[in-house]
């Protein structure tokens, strides 16, 4: 329920927090299941954001155990569809509780259902495919064990930035994998292998191979041409926007590039205060306008606010020095 509440808003929040997201082969995020959204994970729970909000259908995601140590984050991670997945480094005695979860999963594709796992197990800010864990071809081959007609979707997601907002985002989609592209007659170990090299040689088309310090490289990748004419339009509300949000802002961005940027969590900490915060910051500003004006105009700043906003994010400097 909470998940369905937040999703409409989440889309208008991408308005502001990404300049442009290009998508190839848009149709796949009209998809049915039971299907499994195989992705590489360079930013954290900003990846699943992005994923969850942008397919048609609910999505349930997973996500790294130890976010669910406290009842009550444990039920809200639950009421935003995402459900625990455990490592070896968050304890070798909560790796059964995988097998609730991954009986969950199939629960879900058994409904015709959705689910995103990061098939290289964690996050790193960096533009490269990692090494795939098994998890991604353990859950398929147990689903298709079931005759459970589950599809997975290669799914590479690329950003041109880890550490500001109105980032570009190349999201791409590859062609899904199903039980008939996986041989199962050589024993287990074997069809993990291929299932595996499959997806690695999808994602490896997906994903960009960028050296961190190539800025020259990241920068012509993910560069969005900003027309004159749209500059000049936008000049005067993009200033409002900054300095309107600037009291907002930048106290949170210092706030994340210290507690969160050194673990690769910038992204999902700045998303989240924003979202959480951001409304009540409109509503009070169009409150303390009404108080010193006494004129009902300033309701106006509810809607005028975030369209300033946006109008920065169109014309602002698209990359970090």
């Amino acid at each position: 329920m909470l998940f369905s509440i937040l999703k409409f808003p989440a889309r208008l929040a991408f308005l502001i927090y990404c300049r442009h997201i290009r998508i190839s082969h848009k149709e796949m995020l009209e998809l049915d299941g039971p299907l499994l959204i195989a992705a590489n994970h360079p930013n954290s729970f900003f990846d699943a954001i992005i994923l969850t909000t942008l397919f048609k259908k609910p999505v349930y995601s997973l996500a790294r155990g130890d976010a669910f140590k406290k009842p009550f984050i444990a039920r809200l991670l639950a009421s935003l569809n995402i459900l625990p997945v455990y490592r070896v480094t968050e304890g070798v005695e909560n790796l059964e509780h995988n097998y609730t979860t991954f009986d969950k999963c199939r629960e879900i594709f058994k409904q015709n259902g959705i689910v995103l796992i990061f098939c290289e197990g964690r996050c790193i800010n960096e533009w490269h495919l990692r090494p795939l864990m098994k998890g991604t071809a353990r859950l398929a081959l147990s689903s298709w064990e079931e005759g459970i007609p589950l599809k997975v979707l290669p799914t590479g997601i690329n950003y041109s930035s880890f550490l500001c907002f109105g980032k570009n985002i190349k999201l791409g989609f590859g062609k899904c994998i199903t039980a008939a592209d996986v041989p199962t007659d050589n024993g287990h170990g074997k069809s993990i292998a291929s299932f595996n090299a499959q997806l690695n040689t999808q994602l490896q088309q997906l994903v960009k191979e960028i050296d961190k310090n190539n800025r020259a490289l990241i920068k012509s990748t993910f560069h969005v041409s900003v027309s004159i004419a749209k500059q000049i339009l936008l000049f005067i509300p993009a200033v409002a926007g900054w300095l309107l949000h600037a009291p907002l802002y930048l106290p949170l961005k210092n706030f994340a590039l210290k507690k969160a940027a050194p673990f690769d969590h910038f992204d999902s900490v700045m998303t989240g205060l924003l979202f959480l915060i951001y409304p009540v910051y409109l509503i009070l500003l169009s409150f303390a306008a009404y108080f010193i004006t006494k004129n009902s105009l300033s309701w106006l700043l509810l809607p005028v606010l975030p369209f300033c906003a946006w109008a920065y994010t169109q014309v602002k400097h698209q990359f970090e020095d």
